[in-house]
């Protein structure tokens, strides 16, 4: 299942500021998604926080991934402007997205950071986002298609009008809310009966979740 996974500076504090951070900041997830084979479906690297979707091959291996990655992007950072102490805010945040219902709007969410933080006016004016990749198709070393993705056309060019046709329109409310609430506590991003199937079957207790819309409640 794919993660939604959102690390912020401490204090909401700058993690970048320049093009050469962002591009070290890639270049070591990079080393780290091979490292523990975890494929990159989405990404969106803001001033003071970043946004991942991650697929993991085998458990426990995301978090390895940013642990490993805030550590050595860490010392990177406080070498070049020589400083020293803590970077990050405490534990990244993560949520579980569920596929069929929530991936696309997951992916959605994230490469719109720019747009809604009123950086830019559309996705295609941030350099440094996914979109480039799944709505250009420019090459981006470390970003790998989901499934859902790739089903969305069976060649590469419609597949790429299509996605572009899905940020024709903004995300609605509650999706955003669903979205925002899920990253927040952690919950699963999912309809009820899949979280109904988490607690089930894991025994999982994800605590008071608020109700959405039907078959698309959120967190």
């Amino acid at each position: 299942m794919p993660y939604h996974v959102v690390q912020r500076g401490h204090n909401r504090s700058n993690c970048f500021y320049d093009e050469t951070d962002k591009a070290c900041y890639l270049s070591i997830l990079e080393t780290y998604l091979k490292t523990y084979q975890v494929q990159l479906h989405a990404f969106v690297l803001m001033s003071n926080h970043v946004h991942l979707l991650l697929t993991a091959s085998k458990d426990d291996v995301i978090s390895r991934v940013i642990q490993n990655l805030g550590r050595d992007y860490v010392h990177y950072f406080n070498k070049r402007y020589q400083r020293v102490g803590t970077l990050w805010d405490g534990r990244f945040k993560d949520s579980l997205v569920e596929t069929d219902q929530y991936f696309l709007t997951c992916q959605r969410y994230i490469e719109l950071n720019p747009v809604r933080a009123k950086m830019v006016a559309h996705p295609a004016d941030y350099h440094w986002s996914s979109y480039h990749a799944n709505a250009r198709g420019i090459k981006i070393s470390v970003v790998t298609p989901h499934q859902v993705y790739l089903n969305l056309a069976e060649t590469a060019e419609r597949r790429l009008e299509n996605y572009r046709a899905l940020f024709q329109d903004s995300l609605p409310a509650d999706d955003l809310k669903s979205i925002r609430d899920a990253i927040k506590h952690s919950y699963p991003l999912a309809n009820e009966s899949f979280v109904q199937h988490l607690t089930t079957k894991y025994n999982m207790n994800f605590g008071r979740r608020n109700k959405g819309r039907p078959e698309k409640g959120s967190e």
